[in-house]
């Protein structure tokens, strides 16, 4: 049975730790977008530095796989909580860092060179993350797993928001000159005190009862051979349950920014929209996901990759309208109810789907590996547009990665009402389990 106080305590850790990581993380993928290209890769053309600014946040979710795998098989040999200490550090000490970085001007080719590895620290930093805070509410949980689970989630967006925030504020409140001088800095140099608040939380919660009693049996000596020989069906199924979800992530929170300053709206009014939707698709994450312990994951997953599919073709017409209106409903609609059916349920399923031993690496990895797609996808949309391809390519890309959830999602066994404690038996052609 589940102790009440450091259920609390897991979840309030998970939720700030994960607004702290993806504050930091997400703060560069704004940035990327409105700030990088200018500072960093000042030698290139406009449309060509964006890109290249893109790239630059895509490795930081190139290297997440790899800190979901090294930080899985030492959460799962010796246990979550020190884990999440560490890659908090980690990310906190890097945002740190890149708000000291010289720029182009100064430092000529080395500037850009040490964002992109401060950036691949910050990947490997929240590739850590997110398996072992998901992991300390779920364990903790002895019931309403899903709704747990998902805080961990829900701290992505609200992320997005204080990044967002944080970043428009400074810009105004300094200028736009002084902005790109070194008001850009600002938000960046902030993560060194949240990164103290949230060890504070942190270190106060307990190691995870589930894990705790399977590590006195006995311990996998390599957690990652184990999901490779024992559960490679149930991985590659899980990345392809994730992948839409984290492409259309990437499309909204990230590309739709560059796309929409690009067809001619004010920068402010695009982040004013996706600060809202933001804000509230942390409603989203936490309603659909504790939905999904009523009626189970797959049904919530499915329709919101159906709808997703849909709303693919009408989101860029939509922008294309020229009003802000448009622009911000596309933004409310699509990041916070139709993401968040994809995304929130997401935090408890790959936790089901892997057993005590191996749980920590099995969900790391798999939401990592689905976590390219919102990486890639900007780049990816923005070489498209930079090549003369239209908005209709990228939205059959999107709604062909809602399909492919789909249909891995209906591979997969239902996972809501599986105890943690005993071993998963994920992929089955049983119907979904109703409550």
């Amino acid at each position: 049975m589940s102790n009440p106080v450091q259920l609390r305590r897991a979840v309030a850790s998970s939720f700030l730790g994960s607004v702290i990581e993806y504050y930091d993380f997400l703060l560069y993928a704004t940035a990327s977008a409105v700030v990088f290209n200018k500072v960093f890769f000042s030698n290139l053309d406009p449309l060509v530095a964006t890109v290249a600014s893109l790239g630059t946040f895509a490795t930081g979710y190139l290297a997440r796989p790899i800190g979901g795998v090294v930080f899985g098989h030492f959460g799962d040999r010796l246990g979550r909580k020190r884990m999440l200490v560490l890659t908090m550090v980690l990310m906190g000490v890097a945002s740190f860092l890149i708000g000291l970085l010289p720029t182009y001007a100064q430092a000529g080719v080395l500037a850009p060179i040490a964002l992109v590895l401060l950036r691949v620290v910050q990947g490997i930093a929240v590739g850590g993350e997110w398996g072992g805070a998901v992991l300390m509410s779920a364990e903790h949980a002895t019931a309403r797993r899903g709704l747990w689970a998902s805080f961990t989630n829900a701290g992505a967006p609200f992320g997005m928001v204080l990044s967002t925030g944080a970043l428009t504020g400074t810009a105004a409140v300094v200028g736009n000159e002084a902005f790109l001088a070194w008001g850009w800095r600002v938000p960046f140099l902030i993560s060194i005190v949240l990164l103290a608040v949230g060890l504070f939380v942190r270190m106060r919660v307990e190691e995870t009862p589930v894990f705790s009693a399977a590590v006195k049996e006995s311990a996998s000596r390599v957690p990652l051979l184990d999901v490779l020989r024992g559960q490679p069906r149930t991985l590659l199924l899980g990345v392809g349950v994730g992948l839409a979800a984290f492409v259309a992530q990437g499309t909204l929170t990230t590309f739709l920014i560059a796309y929409g300053v690009g067809v001619g709206f004010e920068r402010q009014a695009v982040l004013n929209g996706l600060t809202l939707s933001s804000a509230l698709a942390v409603l989203g994450i936490l309603g659909w996901s504790a939905l999904s312990d009523r009626v189970g994951r797959r049904p919530v997953v499915i329709t919101g990759a159906l709808i997703m599919a849909v709303f693919a073709f009408a989101l860029f017409p939509l922008v294309n309208t020229g009003s802000v209106a448009l622009l911000t409903a596309a933004l409310v609609f699509g990041q916070a109810v139709v993401h968040p059916m994809m995304y929130g349920p997401l935090a408890a399923l790959y936790t089901e789907l892997f057993s005590t031993r191996t749980r920590y690496t099995g969900a790391s990895l798999g939401y990592q590996l689905a976590g390219l797609g919102a990486g890639l996808a900007p780049v990816v949309f923005a070489q498209i547009q930079a090549g003369g391809g239209g908005t209709l390519v990228v939205s059959i890309v999107i709604a062909a990665a809602c399909l492919l959830a789909v249909a891995c999602t209906l591979a997969l066994k239902e996972t809501s009402r599986g105890d943690l404690a005993e071993e998963p038996i994920p992929t089955s052609a049983s119907k979904t389990i109703a409550s």
